[in-house]
């Protein structure tokens, strides 16, 4: 039996195969559907008896059975079994459903609790509703194989700049475990917020998790006058850790340092200049960051002592992200504890802070992550790196024999945009469509080989600044989170856009049926042409792509190059509009994508356009270091 699971090709599910998302491994679709019933049982083994409650949870609100245990001597409907299969893999399963029941095994308990999520997904998109439906319970006829391709896929929730209530997180680990995700980034300290209560220091959540007011839109100098703020008790954090762990998610918790900290020093002016300061209330990057006094180093581990004891996970989050240096350079203390510690600059000096963390993280059993800025200035022994500009840190680091969790802007910050359109909720930037998302791999083009298996996975990221509540948070964070999800768990080569839509427009049912507020995808998410290495030079280079399939009203365009893949980015020199051989617009700035977009939008205003005009695209471009490079062309009426 095993050998034919493994031989079983991926069924295209626009071919009638279950949508199921991620798409599992290896899949055959065996006859026609089988029908659980009232009378339906279930039976484990008794180190999965917590796996059968959770199923006989998610299953009875919706059919209204009970999935009692089958009497003695009698086979139960669904069995759930540990098995020695080292095909599996610590969070593989294997599914059977014929017409003699079915069979979930795996050699974890983790791999059953996914296969539980894939037979969830194999019933109709109603078990997802908590009231009683009419429905038949019908499943089909399958053979799964299933495990994931990378241990680390997950998604990141920021609680500091809008708190989100004890019960909304709990939602948003349901969402994770639904799409087979198992880390929960979570982003509890910044500028604008201290969310995690610390015993030793309790002005920490008295002082520094509330600020006075909001600044309203993208910094504008006006104000909401309305108090904001709240935190986690330690009960609060436990409970939800407790939560989390049971549906075999991993949260990784993050106190930012040695920026991004003016929340704590409100509270404790000491650690920083030494001046008053108050929570902020704009967005943005502060210029006041931790001193680096031996009692403000051991602040920073007396509050990560804390977090360990709350949370069990192998990674603790520290940040080190956007510290500006300025402090440091204007203090002459600073300057000579430079000076006593062998420093030569204030990179080597956040360094040293990092390496501090490092040691001492280390010392308890744990291990550091940062952002790729941990780089600068020399990498910490045991630290690895979550590569946010671009994909280059994580290469580096990669190349140093570091792990890495890639999740970089481009494609992973879904914060951003997910089209032009007008009607989108203010974001704080950027453009970032499901299709865009989907197209990334964290395998990148000239990592070499004996790197690769440094990459622990990615992750997409939900910086909350413009993000207020928790149906905002779940706006931004679906379809384009399960595109993550998928990424992390399937084999690259059997993944195809164009299947993940026809899967989608399933899923996004069971989504509706858990009253979740997802984006629909629109015909503005796909691009209308691409970009290959053929058409690349390193040299400025005129090139031009039809449009006449996705521009065919009159109006005013954004017209936008998106970095797909490749060693190489792309940049822009000029961009035109040709309607019917006619130039009728030309937009002339100097843009980039690949690793970093800047400036990658080109406008058209007062487009006209005939109907079955021929419309051209015409622009200056050239790949940097190579011609390796791939990427969509957008066209957004505004």
């Amino acid at each position: 039996m095993l050998a034919s699971l493994l031989a079983a090709s991926v069924i295209n599910t626009a071919n009638g195969a279950p949508a199921i998302v991620p798409l599992p491994q290896h899949m055959q679709v065996l006859g026609s559907p089988i029908t659980l019933a009232p009378n339906s049982t279930l039976s484990a083994d008794p180190e999965l008896a917590d796996y059968a409650r959770l199923w006989r949870e998610w299953a009875r609100p919706a059919t209204g059975f009970s999935f009692p245990p089958a009497a003695d001597g009698s086979e139960a409907t669904i069995q759930l079994r540990l098995s020695e299969d080292p095909t599996l893999g610590e969070e593989g399963y294997a599914l059977n459903v014929t017409t003699e029941g079915v069979e979930l095994w795996a050699q974890k308990p983790s791999g059953i609790f996914y296969g539980l999520q894939t037979l969830r997904q194999l019933l109709p998109t109603k078990i997802y509703r908590s009231t009683r439906q009419e429905a038949e319970w019908t499943l089909p006829q399958v053979q799964i194989h299933d495990y994931p391709r990378f241990p680390w896929r997950g998604l990141m929730m920021d609680v500091a700049r809008h708190f989100q209530p004890v019960e909304d997180v709990k939602k948003f680990i349901d969402l994770l475990a639904l799409h087979k995700m198992n880390t929960f980034h979570w982003h509890l300290t910044d500028d604008q917020g201290w969310r995690v209560e610390v015993k030793k220091y309790p002005r920490l959540t008295e002082i520094g998790a509330w600020r006075r007011e909001t600044v309203i839109g993208r910094n504008s100098g006006k104000y909401d006058g309305i108090p904001h703020g709240g935190y986690y008790t330690q009960e609060d954090l436990k409970e939800i850790v407790a939560y989390a762990q049971e549906r075999h998610i991993t949260i990784v918790p993050e106190i930012d340092m040695p920026g991004h900290m003016v929340a704590a020093i409100s509270a404790y002016p000491e650690l920083g200049d030494g001046k008053p300061a108050e929570v902020m209330m704009m967005w943005g990057v502060s210029p006041r960051v931790l001193n680096t006094k031996p009692e403000t180093v051991q602040f920073c581990k007396d509050v990560l002592d804390e977090v360990m004891a709350i949370f069990p996970s192998k990674f603790i989050h520290i940040g080190g992200d956007e510290c500006p240096k300025d402090q440091w350079k204007n203090d002459p203390a600073e300057q000579q504890r430079m000076k006593e510690r062998g420093l030569k600059d204030e990179h080597e000096l956040q360094s040293w802070f990092i390496r501090q963390m490092d040691a001492h993280l280390q010392s308890k059993g744990r291990r550091l992550i940062g952002w790729d800025e941990i780089l600068e200035g020399g990498l910490a022994e045991g630290a690895a790196v979550m590569s946010w500009r671009g994909t280059s840190g994580g290469v580096e680091a990669a190349k140093l024999g570091k792990d890495v969790v890639m999740s970089p802007t481009s494609h992973l910050y879904l914060d951003y945009y997910q089209s032009r359109d007008a009607s989108e909720p203010l974001a704080i930037g950027g453009h970032v469509p499901l299709q865009q998302v989907y197209s990334f791999n964290p395998i990148v083009p000239g990592l070499p080989a004996e790197a690769e298996k440094h990459i622990l996975g990615l992750q997409g990221n939900l910086w909350a600044e413009y993000i207020k509540d928790f149906k905002h948070m779940e706006y931004m964070a679906y379809p384009r989170g399960a595109a993550v999800a998928e990424i992390g768990w399937s084999a690259q080569a059997s993944r195809s856009y164009d299947d993940f839509l026809v899967r989608l427009s399933t899923h996004l049912e069971r989504l509706t049926a858990w009253d979740v507020n997802f984006r629909t995808p629109t015909p503005t998410d796909v691009p209308v042409t691409t970009w290959n290495a053929d058409q690349m030079s390193t040299n400025w280079v005129e090139r031009a792509w039809d449009l006449s399939k996705g521009l065919t009203q009159n109006g005013n365009y954004r017209i936008k190059f998106a970095y797909t893949h490749g060693s190489h980015r792309l940049d822009i020199q000029w961009a035109e509009l040709w309607v019917n051989d006619v130039r009728v617009g030309r937009d002339e700035h100097l843009g980039t994508t690949g690793g970093r977009d800047e400036n990658n939008d080109y406008r058209f205003d007062g487009v006209i356009v005939p109907a079955g005009a021929k419309v051209i695209l015409k622009a200056s471009v050239r790949s940097d270091g190579g011609t390796d490079s791939f990427g969509h062309i957008y066209v957004n009426k505004l």
